[in-house]
């Protein structure tokens, strides 16, 4: 896959509107029940840039980073405000976020996820695109020293022990995140003359599985 590891302008993701979505298929049945099924087994996520976009210059902006991407050609990280992080929004990321497994004295690399809760069901998100230097890991509620310990793959969202955690052991971890994504156009219009108006481009990206 052609993926570029570069995030699109924080500074103009903020302000963006969009979010998850999943794809469900519902059949009515003769009697008024319902069936319903999904062939997904994770959401995907979409977004609209160009509401977040304020000036002539934040357009010059994205025209430069659509170019670089050869538009729906490659992929990019984007941070989406409203989920980069593990835990409490409001807190700082700390080791004991979540629990992404547990040690059989044999595996080394787990895949980073975040894991959403409501009630008894959970969804575990698959992270594959963590932003390096905010990665916390701890065994068993041990914080453990990255390039000591573990190292951490910020292009898969791996990480991968020095030694396999002991049986049984919790393995942990927090972080910041980015979603991997495309843009969803080939074509961005743009209206320079009533930009300042309050005419913007739609600039829509989704994500991409990785």
């Amino acid at each position: 896959m052609q993926f570029h590891e570069v995030r699109f302008p924080a500074s103009l993701s903020f302000g963006s509107s969009g979010g998850p979505e999943r794809r469900t298929d519902v059949v009515t049945l003769a009697n008024g029940f319902e069936e319903r099924n999904t062939p997904w087994e994770h959401s995907r996520r979409r977004y609209d840039a160009g509401l977040s976009l304020r000036s002539m210059d934040d357009i010059d902006k994205v025209l430069a980073f659509f170019e670089a991407r050869r538009g729906r050609m490659h992929g990019f990280r984007w941070k989406d405000w409203s989920d980069f992080k593990t835990g409490v929004p409001s807190r700082e990321v700390s080791f004991e976020d979540e629990v992404i497994a547990q040690g059989d004295e044999e595996t080394t690399s787990y895949q980073l996820m975040k894991i959403y809760r409501s009630g008894e069901q959970t969804y575990a998100r698959p992270v594959t695109k963590p932003v390096e230097g905010t990665v916390r890991v701890g065994i068993a509620g041990v914080e453990q020293l990255e390039g000591v310990h573990y190292e951490v793959d910020t292009e898969t969202g791996i990480i991968t022990f020095e030694h396999a955690p002991n049986e049984g052991m919790d393995v942990t971890a927090g972080f910041e995140f980015d979603v991997p994504v495309r843009f969803d156009t080939d074509q961005i219009v743009i209206s320079a003359s009533t930009f300042q108006a309050g005419e913007v481009p739609a600039v829509p990206v989704v994500e991409l599985r990785v």
